[in-house]
This record gives structure tokens, sequence and C-alpha cells, in this order.
């Protein structure tokens, strides 16, 4: 059975008019006021400039396009910092998330209790452990390999399943890999070296 759990919204919006000094204000050092929203209302905020991408569930997600709203409203008249930004989500009545227990996939490993960080990573690895077939697309670096390992040594060791088969990608040696010295396992090395790193962690051999 192959799909997408359907529970996760993504809404794209821009805050105007545009004012660096104030953006700068409403994110604070490293996007830490955006990572106070972000754990209270259980989503994820990604921002360049005054454009806002804001990914969870439909509530949740439209109550951070509320608060980033307000907030950035505030910034043209005072500072704000992460205690600001905790006193108007309370005031404001904004609920901070709460996953059922049933809800949050957790796997253990050698390395201790590997989660979902975000609400894309979370909603990844509930749809790896209710699907047969799933499909990870993003940005370098944000977990899709390490989680879908994670998750199929965690089935391997339940006995889900009786072997991890490494596929290949999908390319022409030849052609599109280019004139790399080396064989075709040395050419897609390469490709597979992030499993491997994985699987060696979890497995340790």
């Amino acid at each position: 059975m192959a799909g997408v759990l359907g529970h996760t919204q993504r809404k794209e919006f821009s805050l105007t008019p545009v004012d660096n000094a104030r953006l700068a204000n409403l994110a604070g050092p490293i996007d830490a006021h955006l990572r106070v929203i972000e754990r209270r209302l259980g989503v994820e905020i990604n921002h360049r400039g005054a454009a806002f991408a804001v990914i969870g569930q439909s509530d949740a997600v439209q109550q951070a396009e509320l608060a980033l709203t307000d907030l950035y409203q505030l910034s043209e008249f005072e500072s704000i910092d992460a205690e600001r930004v905790n006193l108007y989500l309370q005031a404001a009545g904004l609920q901070e998330a709460v996953l059922d227990a049933g809800d949050e996939v957790q796997i253990r490993s050698a390395r201790g209790i590997i989660r979902g960080r975000g609400a894309r990573q979370i909603s990844y690895l509930q749809s790896i452990n209710q699907f047969d077939l799933n499909f990870g697309i993003g940005p370098a670096g944000t977990g899709k390999t390490y989680l879908a390992v994670a998750s199929a040594v965690d089935a391997l060791e339940r006995g889900a399943v009786q072997r991890i088969i490494l596929v290949r990608p999908a390319v022409e040696a030849g052609e599109k890999l280019g004139f790399l010295p080396g064989d075709l396992a040395q050419k897609i090395d390469p490709y597979l070296r992030p499993m491997y790193d994985a699987l060696y962690e979890m497995l340790g051999f």
C-alpha cells in the first residue's frame, strides 16, 4: 500500500511591509523566536526574508500564521524576545501542541531513542510506519535517508521484515555518472554511502 498521510498542511504567506530590521526582530538570533513558536504549536517554520512557509496540522498552521502576523506588527513598536513570544502565545490562547500517545513513532537503536523532529519528520515516520511504499523528497540534510534506514533497522529487529535491500540509483552509470575512475561499484558507492553509514551506526558492524 502506498500513500501519504494527509493530516499535515503547508501554508505560504508573506509579511508586509517588508522591513529587514523588523524581520530580524521577529525571528530573533538564529531564528530563536521562530523555534519557540514551532515547539509551542508543533509546526515547522521556514522563511526567506519576508516569505514564510509553515508546515503542520491545519489548526496549528493557522495559529502559527496568526502569531507571526501579530508579532510582526508588534515588532514595529517594541523589541521582541523569547519571553515576549511566550507571553503573546499565552495571551492569545494558542494551544500547545499535544501528540496522542499513539501518534509519535519512537525507534529504539543502539544510540538511543530516535524521534521525528518537527512536523515533517513526524509525518514521514508515521507514513513509513503505515504504508508499504514511501517517497522522501526534500533538501539534503533533513533526515530523509537516516530516518528511513532507522525505520528499516527497527522493522528488521522486530521481525516485521526479513532483510533490508539497498538498491543503486536509477541512472546509467556510463552516461549519467560521467567518466569517474573506478568500476561500477566505486561509482555507485557515493550514492549509497549515507545508507551504509547509518546502518553501521545502528547495527555496529
